[in-house]
């Protein structure tokens, strides 16, 4: 069983607004769960412990939240981190039901090897998650999509190549694209020195017909 899968045991917690430094500088991550309307409940775990879950869970993996003697299933559905140190500061958990449908952002991987890496070329990756629809229980924690397609220069895999589980449904745009394959900058460098001396030839090409038709 991955952590992931087993209870999160959170604290609630009383601190607010100003206080939340201290808390953090304690070595805890505020946190707050979202319920149907209902009033926000607002809970804390240590930084090591929720920094874990959520690189586990991303937003896409039903959590168990146990608060006491209150539980909860959650998604992740926010988590907001400090921009230089990169460390957890705030999690909004959504609390969800079993039976209902749930949207989720999950990663998306390709998976295979590209023809086109093995001749040299560069896959250019544009899309690493997508939005899906599924009941709890079908939230899969990853969505994959062959490479071995990537053969040629602009060749392209989109959103409509992932083949989703039964049960999922994928919500974002399906031309939305995933990876292309491009040219390294070495090889773009190298077209652009080749352009200026076949501009050049062509120019000397030129002069020389006007020269051979002012003698004739």
């Amino acid at each position: 069983m991955s952590s992931v899968d087993e209870p999160v045991v959170l604290e609630e917690r009383t601190v607010m607004g100003k206080g939340l430094n201290s808390l953090r500088s304690e070595g805890f991550v505020p946190a707050v769960i979202h319920n149907h309307g209902q009033e926000s409940v607002h809970v804390m775990a240590s930084q090591k412990e929720l920094t874990k879950i959520y690189r586990e869970a991303g937003k896409h993996h039903p959590l168990e939240l146990h608060i006491g003697s209150q539980r909860y299933l959650a998604l992740i559905k926010d988590a907001h981190f400090n921009p230089v140190k990169q460390t957890l500061l705030h999690v909004v958990f959504q609390a969800i039901r079993r039976d209902e449908k749930v949207e989720a952002e999950v990663p998306v991987h390709l998976v295979g090897d590209a023809p086109a890496e093995k001749v040299g070329l560069m896959l250019l990756h544009q899309l690493d998650v997508v939005q899906i629809e599924a009941l709890p229980k079908n939230l899969p924690d990853e969505l994959t999509v062959d490479a071995s397609k990537l053969v040629e220069l602009h060749d392209k895999l989109t959103v409509a190549d992932i083949k989703a589980p039964e049960g999922v449904t994928i919500l974002t745009e399906m031309d939305y694209p995933i990876a292309s394959v491009v040219e390294t900058k070495a090889q773009m460098s190298e077209e652009a020195a080749e352009e200026p001396a076949e501009g050049a030839e062509a120019e000397a090409a030129e002069g020389e017909q006007a020269t051979g038709e002012k003698e004739a």
